[in-house]
């Protein structure tokens, strides 16, 4: 449920200019949209059915020996990459304290990981536009998500490979270790990093709450476009279960007012896998009524709604015994 919460304004995002493939300069010019409902105030639900990931960006790879380390004055080694994915992507992505794009996790099996370049905290660099040939700049964490939610075909990326380093806003285990070999008082140092992360997290914390503020009033207003990129702040800045589950569902919403279906899909399954339950109100809720039209909608509920199944299970047997019939 949203709360009265006073909100300062908050600026849009600017248009950036399209940038041209590596090695072409012929890309058109691309318009992109100025960036980025009722019932999208939730009660916040627990448990979630989180899927294992490959390898998350706190295991990720040490930098190659060919070409890694430290570069002069000690500038880390920069490199890049293009690559083209399909639908399921398998990547979950993370808003760095830069505002970037980044890649937090790999899942098993996926499109992702059968190109074999992405690692764990590598950062977007550029995407295809919704629609077309165009590239896109990654602005900014809502816009970028916005677009490789709603791409339509294969999506390219254009990726900067960060060799796992990349600035999440909390030290690592492996980076305590080393703070704590690198000082002669080992208990003051620690202590002192424990304060820095708890700090970070309660700051991630309130710029959650208020992203989500200020999403459902701009959701009320009907700027829906903008209301998407306090949404998927929420959800790239690691959120809590239930802030992941209400969140995402406020995305479909958005996506479902916007009359993209396909990305308004996604959304509601990522709300379902992180234990959004309240399946009556997905199957009534007005502002989920342009999913609803789609023949994925009830496949895709039926799918996380136990009580469905549970019921067509009884029904089969009753079915398979004669139950029922005069």
């Amino acid at each position: 449920m949203a709360l009265a919460h006073q909100i300062t304004n908050h600026p849009l995002l600017s248009s950036p200019p399209c940038l041209p493939r590596a090695g072409g300069s012929n890309a058109r010019t691309a318009r992109q949209p100025a960036f980025l409902g009722q019932s999208c105030c939730l009660t916040l639900r627990g448990l979630a059915r989180s899927g294992a990931v490959v390898r998350a960006s706190s295991e990720a790879q040490a930098e190659p020996k060919s070409g890694g380390g430290e570069g002069k004055g000690g500038e880390e080694p920069y490199e890049e990459y293009e690559v083209e994915i399909l639908k399921p992507y398998g990547l979950k992505f993370a808003k760095g304290r830069d505002g970037g794009t980044y890649i937090e996790a790999i899942f098993p099996g996926s499109s992702a990981e059968q190109t074999g370049k992405f690692t764990p905290g590598d950062k977007v660099l550029a995407t295809s536009a919704v629609f077309g040939e165009e590239i896109w700049p990654a602005a900014g964490y809502g816009q970028t998500m916005y677009c490789i939610r709603q791409r339509v075909g294969p999506l390219y990326m254009k990726m900067q490979k960060k060799f796992g380093k990349w600035d999440s806003g909390e030290l690592s285990e492996k980076e305590i270790i080393r703070a704590e070999r690198n000082t002669g008082n080992v208990s003051t140092k620690l202590r002192e990093i424990q304060m820095q992360n708890y700090q970070k997290k309660m700051e991630q914390k309130i710029q959650r709450e208020d992203d989500l503020r200020s999403g459902l009033r701009l959701y009320k207003e009907g700027k829906y476009e903008e209301a998407l990129d306090k949404f998927e702040s929420v959800l790239g800045s690691k959120p809590e279960i239930d802030e992941s589950s209400v969140a995402s569902y406020n995305v479909a919403c958005c996506y479902s007012k916007l009359d993209r279906i396909q990305a308004g899909l996604s959304a509601l399954e990522d709300a379902m896998k992180a234990g959004y339950e309240d399946f009556k109100t997905i199957r009534t809720d007005p502002d989920l009524a342009n999913l609803r039209k789609s023949e994925e909608f009830a496949p895709l509920l039926n799918k996380y709604d136990e009580s469905f199944i549970n019921e067509s299970a009884i029904n089969a047997i009753k079915s398979l015994f004669g139950f029922g019939k005069k």
